[in-house]
Order: structure tokens, then sequence, then C-alpha cells
């Protein structure tokens, strides 16, 4: 019913930025909060940044390098990464708290993209 298509991912070296993208298809009535997951080997799936209306909420490992974005009209979300560091190599996924044109409401997640930093 929902798709979310992340992009952006790759290889980089650490000092570098990457901007991912995340974009939401479907029969979406509307989105509430977006945001960027991590899951490094080995460890839990982590928050990395939210965004809600006009807020947002980040990780404290990533405050101040990384910023998260939203184009409401476009159902898309973008996470700019700047000062990569060798801990911020993860599968990052996006994730979407939709409201069904059923209004049925469902917590919707990207395939994941692979970000690795080289030190």
């Amino acid at each position: 019913q929902v798709q979310l298509v992340e992009s952006g991912g790759g290889l980089v070296q650490a000092g570098g930025s990457l901007r991912l993208s995340c974009a939401a298809s479907g029969s979406i009535f509307s989105i509430n909060a977006m945001g960027w997951y991590r899951q490094a080997p080995g460890k839990q799936r982590e928050l990395v940044a939210v965004i809600s209306g006009g807020s947002t909420v980040y990780a404290d490992s990533v405050k101040g390098r990384f910023t998260i974005s939203r184009d409401n009209a476009k159902n898309t979300v973008w996470l700019q990464m700047n000062s990569l560091e060798a801990e911020d190599t993860a599968v990052y996924y996006c994730n979407a708290d939709v409201t069904l044109r059923s209004r049925a409401t469902l917590a919707s997640w990207g395939q994941g993209t692979q970000v690795t930093v080289s030190s």
C-alpha cells in the first residue's frame, strides 16, 4: 500500500558528506512523522533523526553534523550527512508514519541503503 524508496548511500572517506533521499508513494492520505534510522552490524536499529511538522529531533551522536529536511508535497525526506565518521557506517532506513486513504494508519519502512565511511 505504501512504498518508501531510498537512495544516496555509498562509500565515503571520513570527513566527507552524503545525502540520503527517501520518497514515499502509494495510497497515501497524509504523512505525519518521517525519519531515518540506522543499524550497524551486531547492533540494534537506532533513531538518527525525525521530522514532524516543523520540529526535528536528532540523536546526540549526529547533532551538528546531520540535517533532516522534508518536502510534504513530494512526500520526500532527505538526510544531509556531513563530517562523516567511521562510526556512522550502517544500513540507513527511512520510516514514515502514514495515514492511508482508507484512514488506516501504518508505519512504513524502506528497504535500507548502505553507508560506509572509511577511516
